[in-house]
Parts: C-alpha cells; structure tokens; sequence
C-alpha cells in the first residue's frame, strides 16, 4: 500500500479535524500532526489502519518463517495435508 503523507501542526487537529479526517478517507493520506515542530502523532482512515496492520502480520510470519528455513526447523509437505485431516478428525472424535 502506497500512501502520501501530509504534515500539518497540531492545531489543525483541534480547528479542522473534519478536514483532516475526510484527507485521511477520500485522499487515504496519512497526515503527520507535530508538535513544536516535530512530528507527533499519525492520523489515518480506520481501513488504512487494519491493511497496514495486516500487511506488517504477514512480514512478521515470513520472518518467522525464513527463520525456520534458515534453523531447519522445516518438515517435508509429503504427506502433511494427511496429516492435518487425521489431527482434525482425532480433534473432533474427541469432543
């Protein structure tokens, strides 16, 4: 996800927040909020929120991994699908 950024003081927030959290939804714009100069806070669209977190899940679980690749903690797929159905089963025969 490409998305612009927009820097603005924190004022703004105060005096134009419907302003800025329309930027945020219609333009999917990130807008940086600064405190004396400095950035502060991140505003965005609620949506924007949930696929960045998403997207950074997915780069935390190839991490993982790629570092069970590289720790050969890895198991041929022969036979795996096998054996996930028969765990399932086992699961459900026991409840």
């Amino acid at each position: 996800m490409y998305m612009t950024e927009d820097i603005r003081p924190s004022s703004d927030l105060r005096n134009h927040y419907s302003e800025i959290s329309r930027q945020c939804r219609e333009k999917r714009e990130a807008v940086i909020i600064t405190v004396n100069g400095k950035g502060d806070t991140v505003s965005m669209s609620y949506d924007d929120f949930k696929q960045l977190k998403n997207e950074l899940r997915l780069y935390e679980l190839l991490a993982q991994s790629e570092d069970d690749v590289r720790n050969g903690r890895v198991e041929p797929i022969d036979g795996m699908f096998d054996r996930i159905k028969e765990k399932v089963r086992s699961m459900s025969v026991n409840e």
